[in-house]
């Protein structure tokens, strides 16, 4: 691999913690959700930024393989809903659930660009075989 960018973030204190990067300058604070025993609150947890993430990267994939196709994107939305759970082993596991919605392109369309930007967005790459992902087309 030639790399082409790498960032660093620290975290300390763990899910009640905070989240530091050195440049571009990102400081968060952190707050386990009230869904998960936590304050909730105005912080961020790990889940929305991995979703965050998940969402920004898989729509910039998406408009690749548009353009890669002769058939470019002029607007898209993709939401990234990640869910974290419990296995019966009481092992915690991920799953996503990536919703996409290209408006002025028809549902077959928006499955078609979804499932070839799941093929090359490097999130998707990283996370296959690893944990559930669904590909959704919203209207």
């Amino acid at each position: 691999m030639t790399p082409l960018y790498t960032v660093t973030v620290t975290a300390t204190g763990g899910r009640d913690g905070r989240i530091q990067s050195a440049e571009p300058p990102l400081a968060l604070a952190l707050a386990t959700p009230k869904a998960l025993g936590g304050p909730g609150g105005d912080a961020t947890n790990p889940e929305q930024l991995f979703a965050a993430g998940y969402a920004a990267c898989f729509e910039s994939a998406l408009r690749l393989v548009a353009r890669m196709q002769k058939r470019p994107v002029t607007e898209a939305f993709i939401t990234a809903a990640v869910t974290l759970g419990k296995e019966e082993a009481g092992s915690y596991k991920l799953a996503v659930e990536l919703r996409g919605r290209l408006p002025g392109r028809s549902a077959d369309e928006t499955r078609a660009l979804l499932e070839a930007a799941h093929q090359v967005c490097p999130y998707s790459r990283a996370t296959r075989g690893n944990i559930d992902v669904t590909l959704v087309v919203e209207s």
